[in-house]
Parts: C-alpha cells; sequence; structure tokens
C-alpha cells in the first residue's frame, strides 16, 4: 500500500486557504478516500450521523506525479484530524515559501523544491509500534522540513468497499434544485433564528421558492426567497396561488406535488453555510426523493468563465429530522 505526490502550487491554494477551513467546520475528524483519480474529503458516510459532506477532486486539481498503488483496486482510506492536517500544511507553506524566494533565482534550487505529499509509517517516540502517518515535506537548498500527520490505520477491503457504495449512493441528485444567489443573507437569517429554536422546516417549490420557518409555542419566524433559478422539474405557479401568503401558498404547492418539505437541525443547516469559505460560484437547495434528506451543491467555474470547473465538486447532505411530505 503506497501512495506519494507532489502538490501544486493550485493545490495548496485550493486545501490550505479554501477547502481544509470550511471542511473543519463540518467536524474535525473524516476520512480521506484515495482512488487513481481522485482524492475525496468525506464526512460521516460511514456512521450516517449527522451532517454529510463530499469534497472530491480530481487528483490533477491538487497533484503532480500522482502515485498509489494498494490491493484494494488502488484504493487507500483513512481517517485524519483536519484541523492537524491544516497547521502542518500552513507550517511546512511558511517553509516552503521562504526557500522559494530564497532561491527563486537560482533555476535547479528552484525546481528541486517540491512539496511532497506521502504515506509513512515511523515508530513514534517512546513506542515500540511503528505508526502511519500523512507526511508532508519539502527539500530546501540546504534543508528539507518534514511535517506528519497521524492518520488511523488504513481501512480494510471491506471498509472501503462500504465507504464506495455510501459514496455512490451519495451521488443521487433531488429532482429540483433552486440556485441561492446569497449565502451571506441566508446565513445572517439563521444566525437570528437559531435563538428561537433547534429546528427548522425547509420547503422547495419547482417554482423557485425556498421558504424557511421556525415555529416554537410562543413564535413562528420565517423567509422567503422567491423567484429562484431552478435546475430540473419546475412549473409555473397557479394563477390563482400567486397572492396567497407564503405558507399557503407552500402547502398547496404540496399537495399539488409542486413542492417538498423536511425539518432538519438548524445546527446542521448553519454548519452547510460555513461552506462558502470554500468560495464557491453557485450553491443550490434541493430535497431528495420521499424527502431523504436535505441536499446542498456547490458549483465552481472555471477562473474567466461561466463554465463548471468538473475537477472540483463538494455536497453536503443534511438528515431529515422529520419525514416531510411531497
Amino acid at each position: 500500500m503506497k501512495f506519494k505526490a507532489f502538490l501544486t502550487d493550485n493545490g495548496v491554494s485550493l486545501l490550505e486557504k479554501r477547502f481544509l477551513p470550511a471542511l473543519d467546520k463540518m467536524g474535525r475528524i473524516c476520512h480521506l478516500y484515495l482512488t487513481r483519480d481522485h482524492a475525496i474529503f468525506l464526512h460521516n458516510l460511514l456512521n450516517g450521523d449527522g451532517i454529510q459532506s463530499i469534497a472530491q477532486f480530481r487528483k490533477e486539481a491538487l497533484f503532480d506525479d500522482y502515485r498509489i498503488s494498494s490491493q484494494i483496486n488502488d484504493r487507500i482510506a483513512f481517517s485524519i484530524d483536519l484541523s492537524l492536517l491544516h497547521r502542518a500544511l500552513r507550517s511546512v507553506i511558511t517553509i516552503y515559501a521562504e526557500f522559494s524566494g530564497s532561491h527563486g533565482g537560482g533555476g535547479g534550487a528552484a525546481a528541486s523544491n517540491r512539496l511532497q505529499i506521502k504515506l509513512v509509517k515511523k515508530l513514534p517516540p517512546c513506542s515500540q509500534q511503528p505508526m502511519p502517518f500523512l507526511t508532508f515535506e519539502t527539500k530546501g537548498y540546504k534543508s528539507a522540513v518534514i511535517q506528519d500527520v497521524p492518520i488511523s490505520n488504513p481501512l480494510s477491503r471491506s471498509d472501503v468497499l462500504e465507504l464506495q457504495a455510501a459514496l455512490d449512493m451519495s451521488q443521487d441528485l433531488p429532482r429540483t434544485l433552486v440556485q441561492v444567489p446569497d449565502m451571506n443573507q441566508l446565513q445572517n437569517f439563521v444566525d437570528r433564528m437559531k435563538h428561537v429554536g433547534d429546528l427548522i422546516n425547509v420547503s422547495i417549490t419547482k417554482y423557485g421558492d425556498l421558504h424557511l420557518q421556525i415555529s416554537t409555542t410562543l413564535i413562528t419566524l420565517g423567509a422567503e426567497f422567491r423567484k429562484l433559478s431552478v435546475l430540473g422539474e419546475q412549473a409555473e405557479v397557479p394563477v390563482g396561488d400567486r397572492d396567497l401568503s407564503a405558507h399557503s401558498r407552500t402547502q398547496r404547492a404540496i399537495q399539488k406535488g409542486d413542492a417538498m418539505t423536511v425539518q432538519v437541525s438548524v445546527r446542521h443547516f448553519s454548519k452547510s453555510l460555513q461552506c462558502h469559505l470554500v468560495k464557491p460560484d453557485c450553491a443550490f437547495y434541493g430535497i431528495a426523493p420521499q424527502g431523504a434528506c436535505l441536499t446542498v451543491i456547490f458549483q465552481f467555474f472555471i477562473p474567466g468563465t461561466r463554465q463548471t470547473d468538473k475537477s472540483i465538486s463538494l455536497h453536503c447532505r443534511l438528515p431529515v429530522l422529520d419525514p416531510g411530505s411531497s
């Protein structure tokens, strides 16, 4: 079982400045799943407890000279602490930048200064049992800097197959997705709602409406975002429903099969909004068939274009606390 690659400058920027800070908000511990073509960060796919997040990168988005081998179809997966990974990467980047700055004009010295990442087994101090690490190494003109990040033992064949099956299941898209134009506006609203209750009702219509509501015995707070862009199944608002209240219009849409509603944790919903730290170009919300979960999909464009960057993907699945209705 071997893995070794060199992080590109773009890969360093994606991980250090955008994805690792955001994914750490989902939870400190996640699985890092490496295949022949992808590196994938996965939260809660095996235990099914809490918000699931899937951040997937084609190897070219992060690495050069990517090499992997294992007896499980060249797949390797393990648990890792994202805060330790982020800290180690920041530390080695500082040295990497110093070496690059000091020897940038040196041609051969600059070319040899590359940031390598690999799996190793080492004997920790005061231990007689070798432990696995994900290691960063950068070699300068006269010295080398190594940062070791402890990881779990690699998952067994059966666990890797279970992880792959869960990943395949998580790719199913809702039939209707609505685009949220302003994540900050949504974040501000949810921040105010957090002090009212722990559960939030989320309704999505084929008309392009996103309706949020928190209710307690004393108060009901709600917000509606209308005429949003729709991907997938869509419909026109019936003429007789256009002047109804948000609640009445949503209930009519549910009765006609033009909307779905689910109840999720305010904490989970707020966590999903932390993904704005990855600086996506678009965000879409949808409800899975039979109200199985609330799905948030983040879209990235190739810089300078409106074309989807298919080398990067990120989506979250929020567990439903009420079966919902459709």
